[in-house]
């Protein structure tokens, strides 16, 4: 790998005779890993071998995810970088909480605070560039994320909808993707002198809309996957200088992760930028990352609460769509708790919506919760989200196993499958390695493939 010159000075100055170890390292393979879904019935994969786990977290491996593995269709796994799960483990977030991820595509960071949250709370993703959101969205949805809000909007905009309303936001900022330089060669063409400075520039402006999201006494993480001190320290140095209601916090560097300290050298030796956290290529089995976590200030006595936002009010829908609604979930996932208060259609498009979700009308969003499914004239078909979202527990009876028939490979291809199951007329839960693969219907003696044409092989 041919490094700029440039860049390969700017470290030999910056790092000293560490540089040659930092230098070598990019110039050696790179690391895969994944993380296993714990909202997941069945979180034993198949088609991996798990190997050694990443020394942070509980759900970290190092290995490779096959894109076309069972696993992967599921939702069971999730490739992810193996420094960059360490982002997700210093948001820590807890179940109940109101999490912003601000810059998520594609959602490596996001399903991992899903995973933290465990289905309470709200996890509330955006993306700026639609099509980038369109990808987060699907993956959000493959995870099983049934309280997420998946959104495309510019950052001052969200804080305009939603001041002061979270109890911590992620921003994982847009950077000049010095750590991508082993899996992504291309970031290198990208890659000039002045584009750290550049990157940190748009970084500020961004975390100026941030730090208005941040409710009082909540916490802004601040991570990067590149090494520029302009972009990550520096930054730090700058959203405290201006913002002194944010307070730099210690973060919890385990003991043999190989995670070092932030520089404080590298930004006027602010002494409280050795709190931050920098992963090294040449230290620990990943590309590399910075990350801080800063606390807000509560509110002083003379200061007035932002007032929360409205809580978003359910659809008006006939009695005639509800009871098709009702009926579907009788008869197909009779143990699934359909709260009816927060159903929310949009055009013919069921939602159910995350508890106490706030106002949406100002706000543009891809995804509003869990898709239940789309009302057609006189029937109700469910959604492949529904079908990677629940338990095949709550199906009761309509479940059927690809793997104990060995027709798991018609079903993929999109086939219909013959059989003599004792099922009833309706739609059935198709599993595979013991989590929803997708939905069929069940008429006389056929099932009949629901499986998305986009993901068919």
């Amino acid at each position: 790998m041919d490094l700029p010159q440039a860049f390969i000075d700017k470290y030999q100055d910056l790092l000293g005779s560490a540089s040659g170890p930092f230098l070598q390292a990019l110039q050696e393979p790179g690391q895969k890993g994944f993380r296993i879904n714990p909202l997941k019935a069945q979180q034993i994969p198949r088609d991996l071998s798990l190997t050694k786990k990443v020394p942070y977290g509980q759900w970290g491996y190092f290995g490779q995810v096959a894109g076309k593995g069972i696993d992967h269709l599921t939702g069971l796994v999730y490739s992810q970088e193996p420094s960059a799960q360490f982002v997700g483990e210093v948001v820590n977030a807890q179940p109940g909480e109101k999490i912003l991820d601000l810059a998520a595509a594609p959602g490596g960071k996001s399903t991992h605070i899903a995973s933290q949250l465990n289905g309470q709370g709200l996890l509330w993703t955006n993306e700026i560039f639609f099509a980038r959101a369109k990808i987060l969205s699907e993956n959000i949805e493959r995870f099983g994320v049934k309280n997420a809000v998946v959104s495309s909007m510019d950052a001052s905009d969200l804080a305009k909808a939603l001041p002061a309303y979270f109890d911590k936001v992620l921003l994982d900022a847009p950077c000049s993707g010095e750590g991508m330089f082993r899996k992504d060669h291309d970031a290198i063409q990208y890659w000039s002198a002045d584009y750290p400075t550049e990157c940190a520039i748009r970084s500020h402006e961004i975390l100026t809309a941030a730090v208005k999201l941040v409710r009082p006494g909540g916490e802004l993480i601040y991570s990067t996957c590149t090494f520029a001190p302009e972009e990550d320290e520096q930054t730090i140095a700058w959203l405290a200088e201006h913002y002194p209601e944010f307070m730099i916090e210690m973060i919890d560097r385990p003991a043999g992760s190989g995670i070092q300290a932030g520089r404080p050298q590298w930004a006027d030796d602010n002494p409280d930028l050795a709190k931050t956290a920098r992963l090294w290529p040449q230290d620990l089995p990943g590309e590399g990352h910075f990350v801080a976590r800063m606390k807000k200030a509560e509110l002083a006595e003379d200061e007035s609460p932002v007032k929360p936002p409205r809580v978003q009010k359910p659809s008006k829908m006939s009695q005639a769509d509800v009871t098709l609604i009702e009926h579907f979930f009788q008869e197909s996932l009779p143990g699934f708790d359909l709260d009816e208060s927060r159903l929310r259609t949009f055009g013919d498009r069921v939602f159910l919506l995350p508890v106490d979700c706030p106002d949406l009308s100002k706000t543009k969003v891809l995804r509003a919760g869990l898709c239940l499914g789309t009302l057609k004239k006189n029937r109700f078909e469910p959604d492949h989200a529904l079908a990677l979202a629940v338990d095949p527990s709550q199906a009761g009876q309509q479940v059927y196993d690809l793997d104990a028939h060995n027709d798991l490979a018609t079903y993929i291809h999109g086939d219909v499958i013959n059989t003599k199951e004792k099922l009833q007329k309706g739609f059935v839960l198709m599993t595979a390695n013991g989590n929803g693969l997708g939905w069929a219907k069940f008429v006389n003696g056929q099932l009949k493939n629901f499986f998305p044409k986009g993901l068919r092989y």
